[in-house]
């Protein structure tokens, strides 16, 4: 068990000023799998001025210089990549066999990309009389979520460094342990004092005090719309900057010519991995009617094909819902929409095959209406709805008709069929054929799902300010 008694702040680990601690539950065994010191508005306000003060000296960092700890932060991911996937299993819930490689290995792909990109902050560029040049944006405040804790922590991490931004992290009540694993990690490569600040605790009391926080000059969230919109409204006073990556209630439009067996195995896959709690999940499957009844059979088969278990057996595919809360509320949504009059097609209930954890079955519901609740609002479970369509127009239409844009992806017989479609749905990113997630891309949504982007060189951009000098 990990049990942590202090924050990470100014370079050193210090007793906080906030009173208690949080219990981190093991969503598995119900059993406490460590906890963390709960902060409060004092311990903001230390980080905070530690990483004001850190901020001048390390902005003037050279870049090769910061661009040697982020290589030596991804060297020490490296070597305990094991210990921090387990201790990802341990208070996340997600099974051995996605863990390392989904939660850890890739967030080092993306943190190695910055090595080079720090480099972009040194660039000119000469217009007219002007040299615009890059400046970092200052104090960061990341408040993170609990579904894909190190990966997300990583993507704004990774390009703030690169920046010479300093920064305050507030994770997710529910999975804070992996982020004192980093802050050890980070204690041991000496990163200045200041540069990197740690403080646990609820959101309604250190995520607000770091939102509204006067000597913050950026805040980088991921959660909920409803929460991020809050977020928006404490840091709106100060005009600070806001990135938001936001909720998702994604499509799959799988095309009439498209490999239906590949395609709709791809799809059941993708909402299935870590419990259905992802926000890029393409949890609406746009089926067309002339191969509708085939595609549920499909879909049907291989949800019943996929193990749900003990996160330490590598053969499961599933494992539980993160928390109590979070199972009570996909429990909430399969009842409203049986209550809908979507057909339930299999799982929808609390399985009794575990004496203990918060597991949901895999389910599956077919002839669902786009207006109905479980297909307009993020479910954030191992629920997958299936939507036939006459044609493409309406397939397209039905895509777009959702107050989210994160994700979407398309299946075709050709890459150029898909491309086709793809280019008019309105997400941030699309994934034609089954592709791969790429860390180089830019990673963002539209309309509800957040603002701003993450990864690549448009995620560094978050963190950078435009000067002009006139010469």
């Amino acid at each position: 068990m990990l049990d942590y008694t202090a924050l990470y702040i100014d370079g050193r680990w210090q007793t906080p000023s906030g009173k208690g601690v949080a219990q981190v539950i093991n969503p598995a065994t119900e059993e406490v799998a460590g906890s963390v010191p709960l902060g409060d508005e004092r311990d903001v306000d230390n980080a905070v001025a530690a990483a004001r003060k850190a901020f001048a000296s390390w902005s003037r960092t050279p870049s090769s210089v910061r661009a040697g700890y982020i290589r030596a932060l991804a060297e020490q991911l490296k070597t305990r990549a094991d210990e921090m996937a387990a201790v990802i299993t341990s208070e996340l819930g997600m099974p051995v066999q996605w863990s390392r490689s989904v939660q850890v290995d890739g967030p080092i792909v993306g943190l190695e990309q910055y090595i080079e990109l720090a480099g972009v902050m040194d660039e000119v560029r000469e217009v007219g009389n002007s040299l615009v040049i890059r400046e970092a944006v200052g104090v960061c405040a990341f408040i993170n979520p609990w579904n894909y804790p190190l990966h997300q922590l990583i993507g704004k991490l990774a390009p703030a460094l690169a920046a010479g931004c300093t920064v305050v992290v507030k994770p997710s009540q529910d999975t804070p342990l992996h982020a004192f694993l980093l802050a050890q990690m980070i204690e041991d490569i000496g990163l200045p004092a200041g540069v990197f600040n740690l403080v646990s605790g609820p959101g309604s009391k250190v995520g607000e005090a770091l939102a509204k926080h006067p000597d913050v000059d950026m805040v980088s969230f991921t959660g909920s719309t409803g929460a991020g919109v809050r977020v928006s409204q404490a840091a709106a006073p100060s005009v600070k900057r806001v990135c938001l990556e936001l909720g998702g209630k994604s499509a799959l439009l799988i095309a009439e010519d498209a490999d239906l067996d590949a395609a709709v195995r791809y799809g059941v896959q993708d909402v299935m991995i870590n419990s259905g709690q992802t926000c890029t999940a393409l949890t609406r499957m746009l089926l067309p009617a002339s191969r509708y009844a085939e595609a549920v059979e499909i879909a049907l088969q291989e949800t019943l094909s996929l193990k749900m278990g003990d996160p330490l057996d590598p053969q499961s595919f599933l494992g539980p819902m993160c928390s109590e809360g979070q199972r009570r509320t996909v429990l909430d949504y399969i009842r409203i929409g049986q209550e809908e009059g979507a057909r339930l097609l299999c799982g929808g209930e609390s399985t009794a095959d575990f004496e203990r954890g918060y597991y949901v079955s895999p389910t599956l519901f077919a002839d669902v209406d786009n207006s109905m609740r479980i297909a307009q609002e993020e479910i954030f479970g191992p629920v997958l709805c299936l939507i036939p369509y006459e044609d493409e127009a309406q397939a397209i239409e039905i895509a777009n008709d959702s107050p989210f844009g994160l994700s979407s992806g398309v299946w075709a017989g050709s890459t150029e069929r898909a491309l086709q479609l793809g280019r008019q749905l309105r997400a941030g990113q699309c994934f034609l054929n089954g592709a791969a997630f790429n860390y180089q891309a830019p990673f963002g949504g539209y309309k509800q799902s957040g603002n701003g982007r993450e990864w690549g060189e448009e995620g560094l951009n978050e963190f950078v300010e435009v000067k002009a000098i006139q010469v």
